[in-house]
């Protein structure tokens, strides 16, 4: 229970001040639309914060479990800790926030292959994207990334508040880009990824969905091609094929796929 109080502390320690300052953010930017736009998310928006309490909570222990092994091999690489540990605190987040940064991008790339899509495609299901969505991952996609995320940093021997600081500065910029803003972030928005450009990954166009993976940087996006400043899709309608679904289905979605792969017909041997 008591482990259970912790991670509950921790999700509103993350969620209220966001909730806070993307209210804030809505009432400036929309006025009275503010309102109106909260109750068309309203039934997203509550499968959200389901996943949010499955993801933080259920699988809390878990999680908990792989950080603490995480933390157990920072010092396995006393020469590396040692380099990160010479370098200013400044460049070492740094450091680890563009290692952070690659490694995402690629892990984020790979969850939209064939093979990934059913446990990533909870996350592109909202119609209604908001600050919030950057919380709706299925629990195989939220452990999936919360592993796999955190291993480069592990390897190079970083210490363990630039890990978490970089994986700070990572949520809170998701939170904003996942914002409703059709803000491109003007020449900025050539380094950083937008809220614009984002909302344009999660485009309902199976094939522009395919553009800007960064979480924070758009440096990755723009050396590998991925890149696209979104300024012609400015408020472009967001989702995939059969829209958001509730709790229940959108927990099913990898076990559907699965389902469907299993009933295909095996190939014919050549002859």
């Amino acid at each position: 229970m008591e482990s259970l109080a912790h991670q509950a502390l921790a999700a509103a320690l993350i969620l209220v001040p966001a909730a806070l300052v993307f209210g804030l953010v809505s009432l400036a930017t929309k006025g009275r639309g503010a309102m109106t736009a909260l109750r068309q998310a309203r039934g997203e928006s509550a499968v959200n914060l389901a996943l949010v309490v499955i993801n933080s909570l259920v699988l809390g222990s878990l999680v908990k479990f792989a950080d603490t092994s995480i933390e157990a091999q920072l010092g396995l690489f006393p020469a590396l800790a040692a380099f990160w540990l010479s370098l200013s605190a400044a460049a070492t987040l740094i450091a680890a926030l563009l290692i952070l940064e690659f490694t995402v991008y690629w892990r984020h790339r790979a969850e939209h292959l064939p093979l990934l899509w059913p446990i990533h495609a909870t996350h592109h299901s909202d119609g209604a994207v908001t600050w919030l969505t950057l919380l709706r991952k299925h629990p195989l996609s939220h452990v999936f990334s919360k592993l796999v995320d955190s291993i480069p940093l592990v390897l190079l021997g970083f210490p363990l508040w630039s890990v978490l600081a970089a994986t700070l500065v990572q949520t809170f910029w998701g939170f904003f880009i996942h914002a409703d803003l059709p803000w491109t972030l003007g020449p900025v928005g050539k380094v950083l990824i937008s809220p614009a450009a984002h909302r344009l990954h999660h485009i309902d166009d199976e094939v522009l969905k395919d553009r800007n993976f960064g979480g924070v940087l758009a440096i990755f996006d723009r050396l590998f091609g991925t890149f696209d400043d979104a300024s012609q899709h400015l408020r472009c309608e967001t989702g995939i094929a059969g829209g958001s679904r509730s709790l229940g289905g959108e927990l099913a979605r990898p076990l559907e796929a699965l389902a469907r792969r299993a009933k295909r017909p095996a190939a014919s041997p050549a002859g």
